[in-house]
């Protein structure tokens, strides 16, 4: 279970993120949308331990994100729009470092990332410089790191920027697989179509605060998500 309770974050004394508060429960798929400087990415950076704050907690399956840290990031994969690998490292041994950190035994790892590269094609360039990858490829080497060590949590932030349709289609499944399994995926979008499909719950963000969650029929109404959406923003 992900528990945002009393979440505030300032930048420069300047207030971007106000008392917010969110749950998100066991076997949910979760989307956060919200405008370009709306706070989404703030949020999920505070979420995985990136980002220090000073109001409020983050509570990962019980643990505080703020006082202990560590519990909180073993249960949890982050993959931001952008991924920030190691160039100068081949795509296995970037995948054999996520392992060390997690303690991964050499036989697990050696079958999970076989099966997951071959899943999303990479397997043929995983002995390639990091270097060398397309931004799609590192996407896709970014969202097996995230998986081999089997997270209970996963955060992503833009996932399928930089994906061909049939990498997408595959993330799809292997979220909602995590979901199916008892885990939480929670991740932001700018692709509305996506988050609506795909999302058991959503909330929408606006100026740091959460204006509208709840489960993705009952926000939405009879109406799109794209036009509730565009309603709120115009509202604004």
């Amino acid at each position: 279970m992900i528990e945002i309770k009393g979440y505030g974050k300032s930048y420069d004394k300047k207030k971007v993120i106000d008392n917010m508060d969110l749950t998100v429960g066991d076997g949910e798929l979760f989307g956060f949308i919200g405008h370009n400087g709306a706070g989404k990415t703030t949020t999920i950076k505070s979420m995985v331990g990136i980002l220090e704050f000073e109001q409020g907690d983050i509570f990962i399956n019980g643990s505080s994100i703020r006082k202990d840290p560590i519990a909180c990031k073993s249960q949890i994969a982050y993959i931001p729009d952008t991924p920030n690998l190691y160039d100068n490292l081949t795509g296995v041994a970037y995948l054999n470092f996520i392992c060390n950190i997690f303690g991964i035994s050499k036989e697990v790892r050696k079958q999970r990332i076989e099966e997951f590269a071959t899943e999303l094609e990479l397997i043929s360039n995983l002995g390639d410089s990091i270097s060398s990858y397309s931004h799609g490829m590192k996407q896709k080497l970014a969202i097996i790191g995230a998986l081999v060590h089997q997270p209970r949590i996963m955060v992503l932030d833009e996932p399928f920027v930089g994906l061909d349709p049939k990498a997408s289609f595959l993330v799809k499944g292997l979220m909602r697989k995590l979901c199916d399994q008892g885990g939480i995926v929670f991740f932001s979008s700018h692709i509305l179509e996506v988050v609506e499909k795909l999302c058991d719950r959503i909330a929408i963000i606006q100026r740091g605060a959460i204006v509208k969650h709840g489960k993705t029929s009952e926000v939405m109404g009879d109406q799109s998500l794209e036009q509730v959406f565009l309603e709120m923003v115009e509202h604004e």
